[in-house]
């Protein structure tokens, strides 16, 4: 049971016979509107209720710092730095994604995600910018609210990709090269 899980109110048991864990959860469960929009998306299913949200909170962002460079696997991201990550995860064989919901209830993204380990990657950019530096504080809260396994980058650390990251992906089991 994760963090996460345990928030929504899930309870972990066992099997008396086997010891075998399992999870109960609430009917409540099915009204979660992340579950909801995950369950659609692996459907094929796109509610316009969600496209709708999302337009909502990210249209100025998403204005402001339009993602117009091109990484290498073909995502397009917001920042020179960012291609540069993109890059290095996909010359690595580390799959990834960019820019993906986080799997809460809040309407929060991540730079990258990786499966494998379930990691979750937030390069900081605008260190000088106070409005960028109250979100980056909301966010770390919502990473450490849900026990997300989190690496965070910084400018100096884009220099030295190839001595920093895999340190700190070897802390999550994620190896590289």
């Amino acid at each position: 049971m994760t963090t996460l899980g345990k928030s929504i109110g899930g309870k972990q048991c066992e099997y008396e016979r086997t010891g075998i864990p399992y999870v109960n959860w609430p009917k409540r469960i099915l009204q979660n509107k992340r579950l909801v929009e995950t369950m659609n998306e692996i459907a094929g299913k796109d509610s316009e209720s969600k496209e709708e949200e999302e337009t909502k909170s990210f249209v100025d962002f998403r204005q402001k710092y339009e993602a117009k460079h091109r990484a290498a696997d073909g995502h397009y991201v917001r920042s020179r730095a960012e291609m540069l990550i993109d890059n290095w995860l996909y010359m690595s064989g580390i799959a990834h994604a960019y820019e993906r919901k986080l799997p809460i209830e809040e309407d929060v993204y991540t730079d990258f995600y990786l499966p494998v380990g379930r990691v979750y990657i937030e390069y900081w950019g605008l260190e000088d910018n106070p409005k960028y530096q109250a979100r980056k504080q909301e966010k770390l809260k919502i990473y450490e609210k849900y026990d997300f396994n989190l690496i965070q980058l910084k400018d100096a650390d884009i220099q030295n990709l190839d001595d920093i990251l895999p340190k700190k992906l070897l802390k999550f089991g994620i190896q590289a090269y």
